[in-house]
């Protein structure tokens, strides 16, 4: 078997060779979208969409593209592949496994995890006070959403470090020459995840507590309970995308302002209101997120005609950035009408179940910070390659130290 015909290699597709082109795709993206609008990589044999209306109608429209699919950017391993998976099936078997896990996310839940949060927003920069600089990697964009999913989920957080490693490991993406190695990086990844995990589901079921995870040894699907392996596999779930997408916000936050945006934190500490804007904004402008599907039958939705079978990737990032859909949209602008009506967190029957956590977790992130310290800014000499690490999307911020006034 080729090593590409299970996976979707986004980099053959996009031939941006450098982390830093990664890091800025978004030239190529209006190229695309002026030039190749709906564009066929024949390689892979695989739909590219890259206007906001395409990529919206390729989420929404399950009939026509399907989550039950054998190829993707990220192949799903065999043992994800039970009831409680959310990611591999559409509508109407989709609600019932998703009910299964959206209580926990539900504005009223998350309200009483508020001042949980808090507690460890203050905590995590309370150790920043005094010092002239901080990796805001490091100190907040990795700790935060990884202790607050550990307690939700209700596993030890001391391990947070075990966990940012395996879930760092199964978002790694495939390439075409080291494919065995990191086909065998994550197998043993997921291994060793669930056999850290399968103790504390016994536990839970026998002495259960408030987190989810107890939550998940009592939900039924099918008036059937979910089995132990089941509640282990939707927990791996939860505790790799419950962090990975808010670490890399709160990462992007920051490069926002001190980049795309010089001198707005100074209009945030004047007016705190302004954050959720301007977390809305660095979702919209500043991710190079993509969601793939399966051509569910023929059509000629987009013009060409597309095969049932076909794979087919939007590319978000591209489509948050459509001029049709925001006027200046290169522009980085918290005041921009409309701009939560980015894809970033999809949309339709598969919008990200952990968007509302992701949002008030970054937003009370950004507001602490921004009471507790009077500027911040960029460390001299700064060069983005070094800090740069590849991730599923692209490229991420492994590192950004920033000095503190």
């Amino acid at each position: 078997m080729k090593a590409n015909s299970q996976i979707i290699l986004l980099h053959e597709i996009s031939k941006l060779g450098t982390s830093t082109a990664q890091w800025e795709p978004y030239a190529w993206y209006k190229e695309m979208r002026d030039n190749n609008p709906v564009y066929y990589d024949a390689e892979q044999d695989v739909w590219n969409v890259f206007l906001y209306d395409h990529a919206k109608r390729v989420l929404f429209d399950h009939e026509l593209f399907s989550n039950k699919k054998e190829r993707s950017l990220i192949p799903i391993p065999q043992r994800l592949e039970s009831r409680s998976n959310v990611n591999l099936v559409d509508p109407p078997e989709h609600r019932k496994r998703r009910a299964l896990l959206a209580q926990a996310f539900t504005p009223r839940s998350l309200k009483d995890w508020e001042p949980r949060i808090q507690e460890i927003v203050d905590g995590l920069i309370a150790e920043m006070e005094g010092a002239p600089s901080v990796d805001i990697v490091e100190s907040l964009a990795i700790p935060l959403p990884i202790i607050v999913i550990a307690d939700l989920l209700g596993v030890p957080y001391q391990d947070r470090r075990q966990f940012k490693t395996w879930s760092d490991i199964l978002f790694l993406p495939y390439n075409n020459e080291a494919f065995a190695d990191i086909e065998q990086q994550k197998g043993q990844a997921m291994k060793e995840f669930a056999e850290y995990l399968y103790p504390i589901v016994l536990q839970k079921r026998n002495h259960p507590e408030d987190d989810i995870i107890s939550d998940l040894t009592k939900a039924e699907l099918e008036g059937e309970r979910l089995t132990d392996e089941e509640v282990v596999m939707s927990a791996i779930g939860l505790l790799g995308a419950g962090n990975e997408t808010t670490t890399t916000l709160i990462s992007n936050m920051f490069y926002c302002m001190l980049f795309d945006k010089p001198g707005i934190y100074q209009e945030l500490r004047s007016d705190l209101s302004l954050v959720p804007k301007l977390t809305e904004e660095v979702l919209r402008f500043r991710f190079a997120a993509t969601m793939d599907r399966k051509v569910a039958q023929d059509t000629n939705v987009f013009g060409p005609e597309m095969k049932a079978g076909q794979a087919i990737v939007a590319w978000i990032g591209s489509a948050n950035r459509d001029e049709s859909k925001y006027e200046s949209a290169d522009v980085f602008d918290i005041h921009r009408p409309g701009n939560q009506q980015h894809l970033t967190f999809g949309a339709g029957p598969h919008f990200c179940l952990g968007a509302p956590l992701a949002r008030l977790e970054a937003n009370m992130a950004l507001t602490s910070f921004v009471k507790r310290f009077a500027d911040i800014r960029q460390v001299e000499g700064f060069e983005i390659a070094p800090h740069l690490t590849v991730s599923i999307t692209g490229q991420s911020l492994k590192s950004f130290p920033i000095e503190l006034r």
